[in-house]
C-alpha cells in the first residue's frame, strides 16, 4: 500500500535537515575513512611491482649439448645458466633449472611465468663466431618463452627477468671472448661489435593461448563478474527480503510503500535469503556464460564445469554477504566490499602476480575468496581444467568458505533472538514534533 502523509505532520525542509551535525558528522567520519582505507587497499598492491618482487618463478633451461676439446667437453650453456642461478636476486626471482619440455609443463599448469632456454648448439655456435665460413650477421641465441596465461603483467615482468640475465650473460661471455681473441689477432671494429654482445634473444610462446582469450585477462574479468553478481546479489536480496516482510519500505520510483511485518525471526529471514541466492544464481551463472561465450565470444572449454564453478561460487559469495549483513547490520556493507572487492582484487592474482604484491596481500590470497575463484577459472580456461593449476585448491576453499558463512549466519541470527533482540519489537506512535526534534537535532 502507498502510504499518505498525516495531516499534522511537521514539514521538515532540506536547509533544516542540512544544517544538523546530526547529519554531517556520521555521514562525514564514516565515509571518509572509508575512501582512505579503500586508497590503501587498492593502491597499496600497485604502487611499485618490481620493488615489492618475491620469488618471480622463471625457468632456466640449459639444453646445450656441449663441445669437445681437447682438454675435456666444453659447454658454455652450462657455465651462463650457472652464472644466472648464482647472481643474487635478493630473493625476487625464483629461477627453476629445468628440461625444455618440464618447463613447458610447469607453465600449462600456470606454475611458471616464462623461461630462459639455451639451445642444444649453443657452445658449437659460439665457436663458430671465429669461422670465416659463418654467415655474416649470425649469432648464437637464446630463447625466452612467454605464458600469457599467467597474466599480461606477470608473462611481462618474467620475460623482463629473462631477458636482464641473457643481456648480463652476454656481455660476460663478450669478454671474455674478446680478451681471447685479441691474444690471437687484430679484431675490426665489425667483430669487435660482434664479440662484445654476441648472444641474440629470441622469443616465442611457452604455452598459448586462444585468441579470444584477452590476453589471459579473460580469467580475471569472468571471475570478477562471479564475485559481482554475488555480492550485488546479495545486497539487493537483502532489501527485497526485508522490504517483502515488512521490516524497511519499498521505493519504486515515486511510489513508497511499507507493507506490515511479518512474524518472522532473524533465522528464518536468513533462511529467506539464502534460498532465494541459491535459486537465484542458476540464471545468473547461466546469463554470464551466455553473454560472454555465446554472445562476446570468448574462448572457453569445459562448459559444464565452468557453469557448475560459476554457480558454486557466486552462491558462496552472496551466502557469505548475506551472512556478513545478518551479522552486522548496515556497517556489513562496508566489510562485505573490503572483504569481497577492496582486499580481494589486489590479492587476487588475476591483474597482478602475488609475487609482486606486498607480503600483506600475499598473506590475505591464502584465504581471500577471490584468489580461489580466480585461479579455479583460470584452470578451467587455460590450463586444460588441471587439478594442480588451481582447481583442486579453488573447489576446496569455496566450500571451507560457504560452510564458513553458513555457520556464521546461523550462530550469529540465533545469538541475537537467544537475547531477545528481535526485528519486530512493541514501540508506541511517535509524535510529529518528537519525529522533527529527532531529524533536526543539532549536537
Amino acid at each position: 500500500m502507498t502510504e499518505k502523509p498525516q495531516a499534522d505532520a511537521v514539514r521538515v525542509t532540506a536547509r533544516q535537515v542540512l544544517r544538523s551535525r546530526k547529519m554531517w558528522v556520521p555521514a562525514g567520519v564514516i565515509l571518509s575513512v572509508f575512501a582512505f582505507l579503500l586508497s590503501l587497499a587498492y593502491m597499496g598492491a600497485i604502487v611499485n611491482p618490481r620493488a615489492a618482487m618475491h620469488e618471480l618463478p622463471v625457468g632456466l633451461v640449459n639444453s646445450d649439448a656441449g663441445a669437445a676439446q681437447a682438454d675435456g667437453r666444453l659447454n658454455i650453456g652450462q657455465r651462463i645458466t650457472d652464472g644466472i642461478t648464482a647472481a643474487s636476486t635478493d630473493g625476487k626471482v625464483a629461477w627453476k633449472q629445468l628440461t625444455e619440455q618440464q618447463a613447458r609443463d610447469e607453465m600449462a599448469e600456470g606454475k611458471l611465468y616464462g623461461a630462459l632456454v639455451v639451445p642444444a648448439d649453443f657452445t658449437s655456435s659460439v665457436l663458430a663466431l671465429g669461422d670465416p665460413a659463418r654467415q655474416a650477421g649470425q649469432h648464437p641465441a637464446v630463447t625466452i618463452l612467454t605464458n600469457p596465461a599467467a597474466g599480461s603483467l606477470a608473462s611481462s615482468l618474467a620475460s623482463s627477468v629473462a631477458q636482464q640475465a641473457a643481456h648480463t650473460a652476454s656481455a660476460r661471455l663478450g669478454d671474455q671472448l674478446t680478451t681471447v681473441a685479441r691474444q690471437h689477432q687484430t679484431l675490426t671494429v665489425d667483430q669487435q661489435y660482434l664479440l662484445a654482445d654476441p648472444i641474440s634473444i629470441r622469443t616465442d610462446v611457452g604455452h598459448a593461448l586462444s585468441e579470444n582469450s584477452g590476453l589471459g585477462m579473460t580469467a580475471f574479468f569472468y571471475t570478477l563478474l562471479l564475485v559481482m553478481c554475488g555480492f550485488i546479489g546479495a545486497n539487493v536480496l537483502n532489501g527485497l527480503v526485508d522490504s517483502g516482510l515488512g521490516f524497511a519500505p519499498s521505493d519504486l520510483g515515486p511510489w513508497h510503500s511499507h507493507g506490515p511485518k511479518a512474524p518472522i525471526d532473524r533465522r528464518h529471514t536468513l533462511y529467506t535469503a539464502w534460498g532465494l541466492m541459491a535459486g537465484l544464481a542458476v540464471p545468473m551463472a547461466t546469463l554470464i556464460m551466455i553473454a560472454s561465450i555465446a554472445v562476446l565470444g570468448m574462448d572457453a572449454g569445459h562448459l559444464p564445469l565452468l557453469w557448475v564453478f560459476s554457480y558454486f561460487g557466486i552462491v558462496a559469495v552472496g551466502i557469505s554477504c548475506l551472512s556478513i549483513l545478518a551479522t552486522f547490520g548496515t556497517p556489513g556493507m562496508f566489510v562485505s566490499t573490503f572483504v569481497f572487492i577492496a582486499l580481494a582484487i589486489p590479492s587476487s592474482g588475476g591483474t597482478i602476480p602475488l609475487e609482486t604484491v606486498p607480503a600483506f596481500y600475499r598473506h590475505l590470497s591464502v584465504f581471500e575468496p577471490m584468489r580461489q575463484l580466480t585461479g579455479g577459472v583460470r584452470a578451467i580456461l587455460y590450463f586444460n581444467a588441471s587439478g594442480d593449476a588451481g582447481l583442486f585448491r579453488a573447489w576446496t576453499m569455496m566450500g571451507v568458505g560457504l560452510i564458513l558463512a553458513l555457520v556464521l549466519g546461523y550462530a550469529a541470527t540465533s545469538f541475537y533472538e537467544r537475547k531477545g533482540l528481535h526485528r519486530h519489537p512493541e514501540s508506541a506512535p511517535t509524535p510529529a514534533s518528537a519525529q522533527r526534534e529527532s531529524v533536526l537535532l543539532e549536537g
